[in-house]
């Protein structure tokens, strides 16, 4: 396989890394290496609130440079970015460890989203809103009764002159809370699941969150935070001018988002092979006798191993998707290394940085501000978050490796 990038793809990644190495300082300065997303209960300008304000300045210092949506049209401030740059730049921020993006559902799914399905007045509403980070959005798919199954959604729609009249509840919705717009999934057609069609009859609408009938609870989890939420539709009325693409065409618009939340994921392995550095490096000062245990010295060569193995797995996607071939098993296969990785990551951590890396926020003797306390809790989210574990082994083990069924 050759990794050799082309000269047009050599060209975008030495301006990229020019850039940040220009901006990207510059930036910390003024805000911080680090941001916080816990306020401990209190908002105000430290946690949720000042960590959304510091990814706003972000977005906007990339939209400076024509960096925050590269798949972008360039009339829309985009780059129009082939799929080989789209691996640079994520692999580059990756390495960079550059900080959040305010509004990245949007520019990554839903900006894209509008730009092909919608109007001329949606797209002139609503995508230099996305790109300016003026307000910010969210996505709604999941559906406490739905589980694994997008197509199972009930969240009922409908139609009432110019209106359509909505009822029915989301869930895991994240920073829908502090959000003023987001693209949901709804049901216009009820009788769909009971005809065994259960992905027709489904429609995609741009929401307006402030609107009457439409509330958000946020949902605290086991860290402390409450970036995910609980939205509920009670007889609330939405224009039907919100609604993106045909009536029962939202299948094909999920699709399609689905598709642009795949893209980046290359800079996963650098992200990781990062941190194992970093807890090895940091392991030197606070837990030197750790690194001389046979079977932790083990365990970091096999999770450095398995890193690799990621890399390269991604870059078999792409090489496949780049001669037009289904990136089929590796997309599945890349999201439970992600899944094991991030895990094993997190627990391999603890061990290494000894008792002090257990304690949380706040205690005096917690091992780099208790962040690696919170990788720990956090990372069970990864056995289900874009695809649960067990989902993703069926799939697999049904169509790729084609076991026999019981």
């Amino acid at each position: 396989m050759d990794f050799a990038l082309a000269p047009e793809d050599e060209a975008f990644r030495d301006e990229l890394r020019g850039w940040l190495d220009d901006r990207l300082p510059k930036f910390l300065a003024e805000w911080g290496e680090r941001e916080d997303l816990d306020d401990g209960g209190g908002g105000g300008e430290h946690g949720i609130m000042g960590a959304m304000e510091r990814r706003r300045a972000w977005q906007r210092t990339l939209h400076e440079g024509r960096w925050a949506a590269i798949n972008w049209p360039k009339e829309w401030g985009g780059r129009e970015a082939t799929i080989t740059q789209n691996v640079v730049y994520s692999e580059e921020m990756a390495r960079a460890r550059t900080p959040g993006i305010y509004n990245a559902n949007g520019l990554w799914q839903i900006g894209p989203m509008i730009i092909r399905w919608g109007t001329e007045e949606q797209k002139a509403q609503w995508v230099p809103n996305i790109l300016d980070a003026v307000d910010h959005w969210c996505q709604g798919f999941t559906e406490p009764q739905a589980g694994s199954d997008l197509a199972n959604l009930r969240t009922l729609a409908i139609r009432d002159g110019d209106d359509y009249v909505l009822n029915g509840q989301k869930i895991w919705i994240t920073s829908a809370q502090i959000a003023r717009w987001g693209l949901f999934l709804v049901r216009t057609d009820p009788t769909a699941i009971e005809r065994g069609a259960k992905h027709e009859g489904i429609t995609a609408m741009i929401l307006d969150l402030e609107t009457t009938g439409i509330e958000c609870r946020p949902i605290r989890d086991i860290t402390g935070e409450d970036m995910f939420c609980e939205v509920f539709f009670t007889d609330a009325r939405v224009p039907a001018t919100s609604r993106l693409g045909d009536e029962g065409a939202g299948w094909q618009v999920a699709m399609g988002t689905l598709g642009h939340e795949r893209v980046g994921t290359a800079g996963l392995a650098i992200t990781m092979k990062a941190d194992l550095d970093s807890m090895v490096s940091l392991a030197r000062s606070e837990n030197p006798d750790a690194l001389r245990d046979p079977g932790l010295r083990e365990r970091i060569a096999r999770a450095h191993t398995d890193i690799e193995y990621t890399r390269l797995l991604n870059y078999r996607a792409l090489s496949k998707i780049l001669k037009g071939e289904p990136n089929w098993p590796e997309v599945p296969l890349a999201k439970l290394q992600w899944s094991h990785l991030a895990q094993t990551l997190a627990e391999l951590a603890c061990d290494l940085l000894g008792p002090g890396a257990v304690l949380s926020k706040g205690g005096p003797d917690a091992i780099d501000g208790g962040s690696w306390n919170r990788l720990y809790v956090f990372q069970r989210y990864t056995s289900i978050g874009a695809g649960t574990t067990e989902v993703q082994k069926n799939i697999i083990a049904d169509k790729a490796i084609k076991l026999p069924r019981r």
